[in-house]
């Protein structure tokens, strides 16, 4: 009887122990996150996208010295699937498939008590930031999205690809405008050449 017992005892601690090894790995290994297309390569719409993991807002930013208009505020919200922020969090870097999703909203600054500042409104617009290195060949493809339709891809040679790929601060991503991933970057050393140059540059210029 004693030796059933021990035989019983020995297998649950071997079942056990194979249970926390594939709980570990499951945890040091994200699962890759599902990246949708339609038939002819269009990108779904992430509908739970405001589920995901949210990195910054922007209000009025642009790229150029053109200003936009004087009488309107525009934010802008950033979001990261779940499964890419876990593997960035460990490495300062992205995998294959994360998908950013940025939302544009309208800043208004007089409703129901606020009488100063801006506070997001209305959605105007969407885009999608998406990694996939057997589709795409800069790796990346930006896909504007008009409500909730699918989107087709804009060309690798489009405005948003080229500003990403000069300026981007990791893998041709915005991580200097999201405060929270910037030390992971500083960490792991994953700061593109271009970027740091442009660091060093903008700093000399600015004493």
């Amino acid at each position: 009887m004693q030796s059933r017992f021990r035989i019983f005892s020995a297998a649950l601690v071997v079942a056990f122990a194979g249970g926390l090894a594939a709980t570990a790995a499951s945890h040091s290994e994200p699962r890759a996150p599902d990246v949708a297309y339609t038939a002819d390569g269009k990108l779904q719409f992430p509908k739970d996208y405001r589920t995901w993991v949210y990195l910054t807002s922007g209000m009025d930013m642009a790229y150029t010295e053109a200003a936009g208009p004087a009488d309107r505020h525009l934010f802008d919200n950033v979001f990261v699937n779940r499964e890419a922020y876990e593997v960035y969090q460990k490495t300062g870097a992205w995998p294959d498939k994360t998908i950013f999703m940025l939302e544009v909203r309208k800043g208004e600054g007089r409703g129901s008590i606020n009488k100063k500042g801006q506070f997001q409104a209305d959605r105007l617009g969407l885009e999608a930031h998406v990694k996939d290195t057997a589709r795409f060949k800069s790796g990346w493809a930006f896909f504007p999205f008009n409500g909730n339709e699918p989107s087709a891809a804009l060309p690798q040679t489009s405005a948003c690809n080229t500003c990403h790929e000069q300026h981007g601060a990791v893998d041709t991503t915005f991580v200097q405008f999201y405060p929270t991933l910037i030390p992971k970057a500083q960490e792991m050393k994953t700061f593109s050449a271009a970027y740091l140059a442009e660091e060093a540059k903008a700093k000399g210029e600015g004493r």
